[in-house]
């Protein structure tokens, strides 16, 4: 085998995840390759500077600002959530029984009703693809974390 087919092997041996027949394909080869021996040895140094660092513990009232602000985010959007289905149920009712009653009453003209039944389907399929494209922009916007709301 080549370097670059043993290369990412290095990380899983230094954490012991390899099996033991491939620990010893790769001490084999380490045996007689310098590159990999010294990338092994600075994956190594790095693992245990790693090892030595410690985290600082922010003071209590950075954690209870950092809850608060929490609280209030999920409670905003829980009421945001909670409004926009209500109004979408509301509308998407109101929306079925204009379109029931258009239909039932025979006076009404043909074009009329489908025109109506357009402008309602449109208007739903536009809503469900800004609503899609809104949740996909959301998950890859990597500036809206930085705009203060």
């Amino acid at each position: 085998m080549r370097c670059d087919e043993f290369k990412p092997m290095l990380t899983g041996y230094l954490d012991g995840e390899l099996t033991p027949e491939r620990s010893a394909e790769l001490e084999a080869h380490l045996a007689a390759c310098e590159a990999c021996r010294r990338e092994l040895a600075e994956l190594t140094g790095l693992k245990e500077e790693l090892a030595m660092m410690k985290f600082k513990e922010p003071p209590d009232v950075e954690l209870e600002r950092y809850w608060r602000s929490v609280y209030n985010r999920l409670e905003r959007g829980l009421g945001w959530i909670l409004l926009s289905v209500g109004a979408i149920i509301v509308l998407c009712y109101g929306a079925f029984q204009l379109i029931e009653e258009m239909i039932k009453d025979p006076r009404v003209a043909v074009l009329l009703k489908v025109g109506v039944v357009a402008l309602v389907f449109g208007a739903v399929i536009l809503f469900v693809s800004l609503l899609r494209e809104r949740l996909a922009v959301r998950k890859v916007d990597k500036y809206s974390k930085e705009v203060e709301r």
